[in-house]
């Protein structure tokens, strides 16, 4: 064998030998599963042990360190229970930070109580405008009525004729209708009202200082509707 020839056979045992060694480095190495069992008997194995389902099982790598502990089996209610927590867990986060969000929006819409101040009147104004237009619709309406009542007069102790009739019970709907109306006006105008005073002691404890988000969510008050017959009024006026 030549020099050249002794020369190229090394260099080419080498490479196998670099290869080889690569190639050993990169494959996955075997994991070891051990536990100790309910007779505190220490178990090893190359995959989970059933025996230690109820219980944590550590899995090492072949150099004997800790590649991750793996928890005990949970029984169907253990699940159900561990599920409901972490459900509950996630709704809370996503409340805290609703709060946050809810809180930052309102120091943005408001830097100050003039601010706010202004606000409310104008909510309140809308309501007040809506009021006021039902209150005139009712008076037209009762405006509208007296020459029904009038005409009525004529048949007291007789059947009214079917028109009449037809004009006093659309007349009463109507009014009844605008009654309710102004009724859930009104309590609009307190639900409001309320809102903003929830809004404002909680605006005055952000301005002091307060972290968004730190005082929970923020409550607001629904104001029931009023009882009545809710029937839209119609739209054309009684013919008289």
């Amino acid at each position: 064998m030549t020099g050249a020839t002794l020369r190229y056979v090394v260099a080419a045992l080498g490479v196998c030998a670099g290869a080889s060694a690569w190639a050993q480095s990169t494959a996955p190495q075997p994991l070891i599963y051990t536990c100790v069992n309910a007779a505190g008997k220490k178990l090893t194995s190359d995959r989970l042990i059933p025996e230690c389902n109820d219980r944590e099982q550590r899995v090492l790598n072949s150099d004997g360190s800790v590649r991750k502990i793996i928890g005990p089996t949970l029984t169907a209610e253990e699940k159900t229970r561990v599920d409901a927590e972490e459900k509950t867990k996630v709704a809370e986060q996503a409340a805290k930070a609703e709060a946050k969000r809810a809180d930052r929006n309102l120091l943005n819409r408001f830097p100050d109580e003039a601010a706010h101040a202004k606000a409310r009147v104008k909510a309140l104004d809308n309501v007040k405008t809506s009021l006021k237009v039902s209150e005139d619709r009712l008076a037209a309406l009762a405006k509208e009525r007296k020459p029904l009542t009038d005409e009525a007069e004529f048949y007291v102790g007789k059947p009214l004729p079917a028109k009449l009739k037809a004009q006093l019970d659309a007349n009463d709907t109507a009014v009844e209708a605008q009654r309710v109306l102004i009724q859930n006006q009104k309590l609009e105008a307190v639900r409001i009202d309320q809102n903003y005073d929830l809004q404002l002691d909680r605006l005055k404890k952000l301005w002091a200082g307060a972290s968004p988000g730190s005082l929970g969510a923020l409550a607001e008050t629904t104001a029931a509707p009023a009882t009545g017959k809710a029937i839209s009024p119609p739209t054309a006026s009684v013919n008289k």
